[in-house]
């Protein structure tokens, strides 16, 4: 599919792609909680949001009252190759709309939970987060933390579940393309075609 987006003026092409796997599996090959919430208290959402960590329940049993993971990867394509780096949230709005669209669309229909894609929570725009109050989420009914959030590796993710490179940009430029991680975790078995 190719889009125009008009914020950054920038055309880009999307490629949807899915992999499912069961949660035990998941689990066991691609989560390093301990690592990856030391990278997530380097950020500046930290404890900050909602969406993010820390957590104040269980990760690991929380993920495991579901059997399976289906995993999407949305690969971005500006046409563009030289779009500065500070593009990025807004080149991949659209896509994170989308997505996360399709995710609580998929909740409704079958129950389970979504992971969306890390970064800024898109639910209150300017507001500040409630969790810096210590007050509850505005939309708890929409937002969802990311994979990451739970201490998954999103490159080996990419790599070994899509066969996608993660790609960083450099020289302020925007890389090749730019991937969007999500997922949705069910006890659904007809919704699956198990890959690991």
């Amino acid at each position: 599919m190719r889009y125009n987006d008009f914020e950054t003026m920038s055309i880009y092409t999307v490629e949807n792609f899915t992999s499912d796997i069961t949660v035990e599996g998941y689990i066991a090959e691609f989560r390093d909680e301990p690592h990856f919430l030391e990278l997530c208290k380097q950020c500046t959402n930290y404890g900050k949001s909602w969406g993010c960590p820390p957590f104040d329940f269980d990760t690991e049993s929380f993920l495991r009252q579901y059997k399976y993971a289906h995993l999407m990867a949305t690969k971005i394509i500006p046409e563009d190759k030289d779009i500065p780096i500070e593009y990025t949230q807004k080149l991949i709005l659209p896509e994170r709309i989308r997505i996360e669209s399709e995710l609580l669309d998929m909740e409704r229909k079958y129950g389970g939970r979504s992971f969306a894609y890390i970064g800024k929570c898109l639910h209150c725009s300017d507001n500040e987060c409630t969790r810096n109050c210590g007050t509850p989420c505005r939309h708890p009914e929409k937002v969802r933390p990311s994979l990451e959030a739970f201490g998954f590796d999103i490159a080996k993710t990419l790599s070994e579940l899509f066969n996608i490179e993660l790609l960083w940009g450099k020289d302020g430029k925007l890389p090749e393309y730019l991937v969007l991680v999500s997922g949705f975790f069910h006890n659904e078995y007809e919704l699956c075609n198990i890959a690991y």
